[in-house]
């Protein structure tokens, strides 16, 4: 079966993908460009600074030769990332050589930032007004339990219990790609939904935001407001409160969706509603391995494949289902173990032996996080075993021709079967040949056209 993998791209991913005209819309906004700066690999940032007040062209030629050469190819991802979000203006002239401009408005637009600052997209509410805010901690806990809230809905809609407090579409947009459903049937979930689960967080959200302005055209969006709103949102300060009359039409939908996934607390006064950013906002415009830090584990797993998970989080006991055998669940503690059964029904899912042990050594305890390695060595050599066990043999769809009328006949039919790429077997004695099974429609009128 072949490995399906899940891309999860950052924002500036995005950014990058769009035309040139909306590209240009996004760096009207200062904080935009500003967004946007932060995203950029360390020399692709001095190289704008270098490039700020310089309004001519500047030779690639020039850029190089201020690089070591061991530094060469981190030169080439900075120019690359320049050109793909269009910071960096190429052209060429008549001798064919290489030049670079910054973009008038980006440049123009953070030159302006640089000297007179700017205005904060919004103002936090006056403490006087709001009720009282939820603590770090507290934001924090929030943002965990609507996050694992959301992931719970792909397994309980794969087991076909009811979908409860979310959005229609955006429930939508999740399962787009991540389930697989037939007329009259109940939703499954898919390779790329299984593999989803055990993905890092990070990279599950990052992945889920994509898809969400990916499909924000369906909806009547245009996706560079969404962008623009998403990375305005990292400027806001975690833990305050920001009026709801400050919002868009457009905004104050994203807002309710981005509640649901713990971006941001919705809180109601008396007269006033505002929304509430935890940290998942505030680092949107970071990239995806700058937001990857390691989080608290909770599974311990031990050479005899016995498995004790350390939560008490109906999500964490479902995706140890994927691959283990759960034998019973106290209010904080799950235990289980890891057979051969168990993991076959994850490889016949979709899900990779890597995979398992990526996610055992991510979410590893912490009195086992530190050990090296922190999944007994005998564990990890036995899943990737019993996965080579199961792909030792692989079925082809074939065809088997037998009966040549003659030897030309059946060399000829072997040459044909190799110049289409369908040769699979020959036996020149007994004159029997087997081809793949997509090429047995074109065997059948060679054989035809030999007659």
């Amino acid at each position: 079966m072949p490995q399906v993998k899940i891309i999860a791209k950052n924002f500036m991913d995005m950014v990058a993908a769009l035309p040139a005209m909306k590209l240009d819309k996004l760096y009207d906004n200062a904080f935009i460009c500003e967004a946007v700066l932060r995203s950029l690999p360390p020399l692709a940032k001095k190289y704008v600074m270098q490039m700020l007040y310089i309004d001519v062209s500047v030779t690639a030629k020039s850029l190089e030769e201020q690089v070591l050469p061991d530094g060469f190819s981190k030169h080439k991802v900075a120019i690359d990332r320049l050109l793909q979000l269009r910071i960096f203006v190429q052209s060429i002239d008549r001798k064919r050589e290489t030049s670079y401009k910054l973009n008038p408005k980006f440049q123009d637009n953070l030159q302006k930032y640089l000297v007179y600052g700017g205005s904060l997209p919004r103002e936090p509410m006056p403490t006087n007004i709001t009720v009282r805010l939820p603590s770090p901690e507290e934001l924090e806990a929030y943002a965990v339990d609507q996050w694992e809230n959301f992931l719970l809905q792909l397994v309980t809609s794969a087991q076909g219990e009811k979908q409860m407090g979310f959005s229609s579409h955006l429930l939508k947009n999740f399962q787009r790609g991540l389930m697989s459903s037939r007329e009259n049937e109940s939703p499954k979930m898919s390779e790329h939904g299984f593999q989803f689960l055990l993905m890092d967080t990070n990279a599950q959200l990052w992945y889920i935001i994509r898809e969400y302005i990916s499909s924000a055209q369906d909806r009547g969006l245009d996706p560079t407001d969404l962008i623009s709103f998403l990375l305005e949102l990292s400027f806001h300060v975690m833990g305050e409160a920001y009026n709801m009359n400050s919002l868009t039409e457009v905004q104050t939908s994203a807002v309710k969706d981005l509640a649901d996934l713990g971006l941001v607390k919705l809180q109601q006064g008396r007269k006033e509603s505002w929304f509430i950013p935890t940290k998942l906002a505030t680092n949107l415009s970071v990239s995806l391995s700058d937001t990857s830090a390691r989080k608290q584990g909770f599974v311990v797993i031990e050479t005899n494949f016995r498995m004790y998970a350390y939560s008490s989080s109906k999500l964490h006991c479902e995706i140890l289902r994927l691959f283990a055998r759960v034998e019973y669940q106290l209010p904080n503690l799950i235990v289980g173990a890891i057979t051969k059964e168990s993991l076959y029904n994850a490889f016949e899912n979709g899900i990779t032996g890597e995979q398992i042990i990526s996610f055992l050594q991510l979410n590893a305890h912490p009195r086992v996080a530190e050990k090296i390695p922190s999944v007994p060595e005998n564990v990890t050599d036995q899943i990737r075993l019993w996965e080579t066990d199961r792909n030792r043999v692989e079925m082809i769809p074939s065809h088997f021709y037998d009966d040549f009328p003659s030897k030309d006949v059946f060399e000829a039919a072997c040459d044909y079967a190799r110049e289409i790429g369908g040769f699979l077997w020959e036996d020149s004695n007994k004159m029997r040949l087997i081809v793949r099974g997509e090429a047995h429609q074109d065997m059948r009128d060679f054989l035809r056209r030999q007659k």
